[in-house]
Order: C-alpha cells, then structure tokens, then sequence
C-alpha cells in the first residue's frame, strides 16, 4: 500500500475522540461550550494521541434536542460561535494533525427548518412532500401504529395540512422523505458545504432511518424468541415493543449511501461512520451498508454499549461482526453522548471504578476496527446523578423516574478541581451541574500521576500505534475453559496475545499447544505472568506478549 493509500484510509483503525460542545468548554461565560472553547482545550486533546475528533452538532438549532434538531444545516448556531470560529478550530486541529469529523443528522430536521415551514403551508407547495406526510384514517387516528423513539405515537397531527407527518423522535424534529429526490439533492448539497470547507469526515446520525415503507405498514410485534428486534431503548419504553420492520432500515437506504459515497470519492480522505440502531439486526445492517467498498467506510452499532461487561458478550459480539461482514469495517465503542457512561456500567463498586476504567481500555484499544473513545472517559468519569429539576434532556423528562435520560454522561468536563464548575464556566451557573464526584477527577489532577486513568488512556494509546497489527492486523480468539478473554492479533511476522480477566478472581490461562511467548510485552496496567506454561492472572488483570 503506497503512503497516498495509506492517507486515504486514515479511518482504518483510528482513535476517534467525540467532543459534545455545549459540554466542553466555555469561554465566554454564558454556562455553555462553544467553539472557542474546543480550539482552546485541541493541546490536550492531541496529548492523549487520538487521530480525530468527532463533534456532536453544532449547527443551528432551537435546542429542543440539544441540536440534533437543526434549523440549519449550513451555519453555526450562535451559542457555539461562528462559521469563522469553526475554520479556526478545524485549521488548530489540522495543525496538530487531527482530523475533524461532523455530525451530520439528515433523518429529520427541526419543525422551525424553512424546509418545512414551507412543506407544512399547503399540500401543493415545492416542498409539498419533502416530508412523510398522510392522511388519517377514516376515524381520525394516525396512517398506522409507529411509534417515536421518544414517546408516544410517531406521527402528529397538522391542523392547516390536515394531514399527520412523521417523526421518530420529538413532535418538533419531523422526518424528511427520502423517497424525494429534490430532499437527497439538497440534503448532499449541504455535505458538499462541509467537505468543500475542508472536513475531513462525517459521523451519519441514525443512517437506518432515512427511509421509511412506501405503502406506511403497520410494524408487526416484537418477539422476543425471533432474531430481530426492536431498538436497544430501555424497557420503559413501549418502542422495543414492535418489531421495526417498516419504519426504518429500507432497502433503498442502500442506494442513497452510495450516493453519499460517490460525493466524498470527489474529495481525498475523506471518511464516513454510521450509527446503526437495529435491535437484533444490527450486524447485518452494517455489512450491508459497509460492504463493497462504496457506502459507509464504517458503522457502529449499540452491542457494546450496555451493562454487559463480559468476555463471552464481548466475543461473541466480535465474533459475529467479523462472521457477519466480510469487507466491511466496524468503530467499537463503550460510552457515548446518549448511554450511561460505562464505568458505571461496568463496575460493581465505586473502589473499584479506577480498575475497570483502566481494563476497558485495554480491551477496547486491542479489539479489530477503528475506536470511539467520549469525553471525560479518559478521566473514569462515572455516571452524573441529577435531580429531576437539573433535567434537560426530552427523553429522560418524558420516561422521569423509570429511565433518567441521557444528561447523566452530558455534564461539563471537568478541567481544575478548584474551581467553580471545575473550570469548565465562569458563568454563575453552568447548562449542567458538575457534582462533586466528577470534580475530583479532574484533568489537573490526573495529569502527571502515572496511576491516573488519564495516564493509562495515554501510554494505552501509545501502545496501540506502536504495533501495526492492532491497526488493522488479524484477530483470533481462543477458546478458554474460564470466563477470559483470549485472543491473537496478527500482522506480518508480528503475533501478539491477549489475555483479559474481567472477572473479580484470580484465574489461569493454558497456552495453546504450540504456542511460545517469545516476549512478555509491557502494557499498560498487564500484570498477568507466565508461570510453568500457564498465564497467570489476578482479578481485572491482562496479559500481552509477542507468541510465536
């Protein structure tokens, strides 16, 4: 592969950094991030050694969904600064050598969009049907059972139209027709905005959605005995109760993607990562949307972003994307803007945080694809408890108590412990709180302290890009008698062995028949040992070593 190859496919096995901007840093005081304030904080971003930052939106928006309700798709919306501000970031960003990847959400757009200001004046209008709009039954109650993924039925009535349009999330983000060619026309004329600006990639916000059933079927129920199901949305909510068959995941989808692809083929290096929510069928929504080498460079999907923190669920969700997608590539994550932070996930205790944070890593740094890491992660940040007034968050005032939303992993970054707001504002109060927990975490304290989760975050980081085989080398697992994670990564001469016990007792692990640890490798925070032929590990422990 030539060094211009090697550029293109950037993506393939990078580090991906997502920033939430109103949650970063703020500079001018008002409680809330901006772009400023990532620009300023791009020196410690590049120090953990990530190849790109994902930013969540930043566009023009009435918040109503934290701006993935967008009013406009080609301007920055005042509370995060300007056009200018953003061409300030991108270029700092670029000069450390990190690429800049966007969040572009195409499914729905705001209720206040021009777009569908004017779709919603008549049903003879230019822009008559560049939403799903229809007729209600005979009795008046809406075209057919969807339901919105934030409550209640999917589709909301229009008093001058006469007509309900659809929406899978609130009443105000309505759904575009993807059917229209007019609306993926424009929708690529604004990607084409971006990439000529000099973006480096897109991170595509619910890509299954784009398309719904022409004919508006009725979902069947979901069954818990079938291989499909509904979202992965808690079990308060009446969504997971249908199988999604009709609105979402359509098989014209595909040939949309490909137009996508076909755009950012006009430009060099550019990259696209889909988030994929299919319930059950999620895998195979990614091989058919990453295989073929012209649509998505790469998906990810929500297997491991649950509480499930085990070697067999961790390989067999592996296992299966590798079965599932011949040629396709896959962006594996634990946290993100939308679940619960994994710490708190993951851990059975607040002692044993600090342990956790540090082995997920290391699983996650070794595992085949490229890696989405959330900010605060590399701190051990743990899950926010807020009171229901702090509440921002539509979602989690809807379903309020049963499921608390998704503000608990959206609070400030907390940068120096002393002071207010952990540095993050100067502003009297902040858009969130910043609790007394995640202020003890603070980056000004974990720099420099070699057993920091920051720390480990960095030198794991190090490792990983000093071995080409846990870019984009082979993986095979082992088979074990115990609940461990075993497996090899290969690249070229170079075979390496992983050995991960994410249980809470010691354990051993046989080497193979065969197989010869040449070098005991030093990872970060790998105090497993071979002993007599056997690996030798404590609770939470891992082992590497180059095998021959």
């Amino acid at each position: 592969m030539s060094v211009a190859d090697k550029t293109a496919d950037w993506w393939r096995g990078a580090v991906i950094y997502q920033v939430y901007p109103r949650s970063f840093q703020d500079t001018n005081g008002d409680g809330l991030g901006d772009l400023k304030g990532i620009t300023r904080r791009l020196p410690y971003i590049a120090s953990l050694g990530v190849d790109a930052i994902w930013l969540s939106p930043f566009f023009k928006s009435p918040m109503a969904d934290m701006g993935y309700d967008v009013s406009d798709y080609c301007d920055v919306d005042p509370i995060f600064g300007t056009l200018a501000d953003f061409d300030e970031m991108m270029a700092a960003a670029h000069g450390l050598g990190i690429k800049i990847v966007i969040d572009q959400v195409i499914s729905h757009t705001a209720d206040v969009h021009p777009w569908f200001v004017e779709s919603r004046s008549s049903r003879t209008n230019p822009k008559a049907d560049w939403y799903v709009w229809a007729d209600p039954k005979p009795d008046g109650t809406a075209p057919n059972n969807w339901l919105s993924i934030f409550g209640g039925p999917g589709w909301e009535w229009d008093g001058v139209r006469r007509q309900y349009y659809q929406h899978n999330f609130l009443t105000s983000q309505p759904d575009l027709n993807f059917h229209s060619p007019e609306v993926q026309d424009e929708l690529l004329s604004t990607v084409k905005f971006w990439l000529d600006r000099g973006v480096d990639g897109f991170r595509l916000d619910t890509v299954n959605y784009y398309f719904c059933d022409k004919l508006l079927r009725d979902n069947p129920p979901h069954a818990p005995d079938t291989s499909d199901g509904g979202l992965d949305a808690p079990d308060t909510n009446p969504y997971g109760m249908q199988n999604h068959l009709y609105d979402k995941t359509q098989p014209e989808n595909v040939a949309f993607l490909q137009r996508f692809r076909a755009l950012l083929d006009r430009y060099e290096a550019r990259a696209t990562v889909g988030e994929v929510g299919d319930g059950a069928r999620s895998l195979k929504t990614v091989a058919a949307y990453t295989g073929g080498g012209d649509k998505l460079n790469m998906c990810y999907t929500f297997d491991l972003l649950g509480p499930d923190f085990t070697a067999a669920h961790i390989r067999n969700c592996v296992d299966a994307f590798q079965k599932s997608v011949a040629d396709g590539w896959v962006c594996w994550a634990f946290s993100n803007h939308d679940v619960n932070r994994h710490v708190s996930r993951f851990a059975k205790t607040a002692e044993e945080r600090p342990v956790v944070a540090k082995l997920a890593m290391s699983v996650l740094a070794t595992l085949r694809g490229s890696i989405c890491l959330y900010q605060g992660e590399e701190l051990g940040l743990p899950e926010a408890e807020l009171a229901f007034e702090d509440l921002r968050d539509p979602y989690g005032i809807r379903f309020w108590p049963a499921f608390k939303g998704r503000d608990g992993c959206r609070t400030p970054m907390p940068w120096e412990a002393a002071k207010a707001h952990a540095g993050f504002t100067t502003a009297e109060k902040s858009w969130l709180p910043v609790p007394y927990e995640q202020a003890a975490l603070s980056v000004d304290l974990q720099e420099g302290d070699v057993q920091s989760v920051l720390y480990h975050y960095r030198d794991t980081l190090a490792f990983r890009k000093a071995h080409t085989a846990l870019l984009d080398g082979t993986m095979t697992f082992i088979d074990t008698s115990r609940d461990l994670l075993a497996f090899t990564r290969k690249k070229g001469t170079e075979t390496l062995l992983f050995v991960f016990n994410l249980t809470r007792e010691p354990a051993e692990f046989a080497l193979p028949q065969g197989m010869i640890s040449d070098e005991r490798l030093d990872m970060p925070a790998a105090k497993g040992s071979v002993v007599g032929g056997k690996v030798l590990l404590g609770a939470l422990d891992a082992f590497c070593a180059r095998v021959s």
